[in-house]
């Protein structure tokens, strides 16, 4: 299984290195290991938020078939103005069984048309932004993660842990979720 987490510049640096954290320890519990890698636009140095530095693995032309796509959130309103990467969103679609989002990444899939009048949450801070610029979304608040089958979308920053455990239930069983969450000492939130 490949699973790739979509970064970029200005990130939210916990959007990527959480669910990164979370698929990586469940991993150490698995005979047959998933691909976990980040990918961006371009082959070069993505600086995050607070100039956090980060190296992905691939581009959005170079990666492995995916299996599973993060997008994160962050500052992300130079992404939604690239087409070269909302185009590469939408092709996705074709073949990932699942396409997540962490905090803003939900306004690059509903830039996207991955989400057009699906359930989705993201940070508190963003909801009405959310809800004016994509008015069809049915935009949930209070809540950790929305899954709506192959998409599924998480509130701000931290909350991508809890949804990222989530994906590990979904996509292999409760019980890892339930052995990677004690492994990383982390009060796993089930909405």
């Amino acid at each position: 299984m490949n699973i790739g987490i979509y970064i970029y510049d200005n990130a939210e640096v916990l959007d990527f290195s959480g669910p990164y954290e979370v698929f990586s320890v469940a991993n150490r519990f698995l005979k047959e290991k998933h691909n976990l890698f980040f990918i961006s636009e371009k082959d070069e140095v993505v600086k995050a938020r607070g100039e956090y530095k980060v190296l992905s693995d691939y581009t959005i032309k170079s990666h492995p078939k995916l299996d599973v796509l993060i997008v994160v959130g962050g500052v992300h309103t130079a992404e939604l103005e690239k087409q070269n990467v909302i185009d590469w969103i939408f092709q996705q679609t074709k073949t990932a069984k699942l396409i997540a989002s962490v905090c803003t990444g939900i306004f690059l899939l509903a830039k996207a048309k991955v989400v057009i009048n699906h359930s989705v949450t993201t940070h508190w801070e963003d909801i009405e932004d959310l809800k004016n610029s994509f008015p069809a979304l049915k935009v949930k608040e209070n809540i950790r993660w929305v899954d709506e089958g192959d998409i599924v979308s998480s509130a701000g920053i931290s909350a991508g842990i809890d949804m990222s455990l989530h994906l590990v239930s979904k996509l292999y069983n409760e019980k890892l979720a339930l052995k990677t969450a004690k492994q990383m000492q982390f009060d796993w939130k089930k909405n």
